[in-house]
């Protein structure tokens, strides 16, 4: 089995690894390649990645290029997992919202708008690219903002699945309160990307005894710690927010908290060069414990999961994954992509049913989808009013000289990767 990653490079990618080398049995990779063109990284990453290999006695071969076409050439599956424009482009993604009084972050607001108009372009041309090279293969993205990314992609006929380390993370977390295994619990977990609640937490699978109410009596304030809200809002909503909901539910907040501390760009990138020097030590052979710090915990693991169902050829699995709608939240077009729990194997995923969201929930979800419908169509077309239009009908902007001055802060801090402005 070939798997490749395409921006092999990240300082993220040591966590795949040991994840890769952990869980072969669930997914026995005979060859993988790191693809990426900063060649100085990914020859340490390269470096650290044979070691992890070898230290748990992996078998595979892990080779690095800069060749994207070769390196995805006869692949099973491919992983992407890029930044355009790295973390000086994430900087300003956390910056010149703050100015018009807005959330300044990477995945959501105008911050996430201009992040979607620099990735969507260069992963879809990728894509084309793995299609010509491995036309069999599964694209699995990563890639933030992973919905409308994963929207991108299918709109344009790719077998792909997009993969985020927010359900993962919650059943973990969920599973250590509980005292059980993780396997034992399912998430009723529904919404879009980087947008979803818990409306259920059951023991033993879909059909198992919800636990929710129990979990929240018992553990509802190291819950609201984690997500960084009062225990009241799980108190009153009964269900369990993802903790970039606090964007929308604590808006003004946090607006005043990102203008009072170092951005979360400036932290990751102190924390690279850290993870770098680290890297270039020839006797590393294991993950880091700073690692952990970088963020996407427990993605390794997800991702694993996610190929060895589409690739394994046995029964199908369970699990939380970004897909097409086709009619799973009836309030949302068919084409939307949402995420929920879905049957995968083979033929990809399927979305189970899942709870229907009262008004509370879906006015949000559709307002947010009707942003992703405009803001997909800004990143492939281009154009000012394009991207205009879109931020006026995010919900965190909506105001018609907020959106302007949005526009044109965006467009002035993204003209290199724009060709269009």
């Amino acid at each position: 089995m070939k798997l490749a990653v395409v921006g092999g490079g990240s300082t993220y990618t040591p966590e795949l690894i040991d994840g890769f080398a952990r869980l072969r049995d669930t997914l026995p990779i005979s060859e993988l390649v790191l693809i990426d063109p900063a060649a100085e990284r990914l020859e340490l990453i390269g470096g650290l990645a044979r070691r992890i290999f070898a230290r748990q006695g992996h078998p595979g071969r892990i080779t690095t290029t800069a060749d994207l076409d070769a390196g995805v050439a006869g692949a099973d599956a491919v992983l992407i997992q890029l930044r355009v424009g790295g973390q000086a482009a994430r900087l300003q993604d956390e910056t010149w919202p703050l100015e018009c009084g807005c959330v300044g972050q990477e995945t959501t607001g105008a911050g996430g708008l201009a992040k979607a108009l620099r990735t969507v372009p260069v992963v879809l041309d990728i894509a084309e690219r793995i299609r010509r090279a491995a036309p069999d293969a599964w694209i699995i993205d990563f890639t933030n903002p992973v919905g409308i990314v994963t929207r991108a992609l299918l709109q344009a006929g790719h077998k792909a699945v997009g993969l985020c380390n927010v359900a993962i993370g919650l059943q973990r977390r969920f599973a250590a309160l509980l005292e059980v295994t993780p396997a034992e619990i399912h998430l009723d977990h529904v919404g879009l990307n980087h947008l979803t609640w818990e409306f259920g937490v059951r023991l033993g699978g879909p059909d198992g005894t919800d636990v929710l109410p129990r979990l929240l009596a018992e553990h509802a304030e190291a819950i609201a710690d984690d997500l960084r809200m009062p225990r009241v809002v799980l108190d009153r909503l009964g269900v369990v927010p993802s903790y970039y909901l606090r964007y929308f539910y604590a808006h003004d907040e946090v607006v005043r908290e990102l203008g009072e501390k170092p951005s979360r760009a400036a932290e990751v990138a102190s924390m690279e060069r850290e993870l770098l020097a680290l890297y270039a030590d020839p006797t590393l052979d294991e993950k880091p414990a700073l690692l952990a710090k970088r963020g996407g915990a427990f993605y390794s693991e997800a991702a694993v999961d996610l190929a060895a169902a589409l690739l394994g050829g046995g029964e199908p699995a369970v699990q939380v994954v970004n897909t097409r709608n086709d009619g799973t939240l009836p309030f949302l077009p068919d084409d939307a992509v949402i995420e929920v729990q879905a049957r995968v194997d083979g033929s990809g995923p399927v979305p189970l049913a899942a709870p229907r969201p009262d008004p509370l929930y879906a006015g949000l979800l559709a307002h947010v989808t009707a942003y992703e419908d405009l803001a997909l169509d800004a990143a492939l077309r281009g154009g000012r009013e394009r991207v205009f239009r879109a931020l006026l009908a995010h919900p965190l902007v909506g105001q018609f000289d907020l959106a302007d001055g949005l526009t044109d802060r965006l467009l002035a801090h993204n003209k290199e990767h724009l060709p269009w402005a």
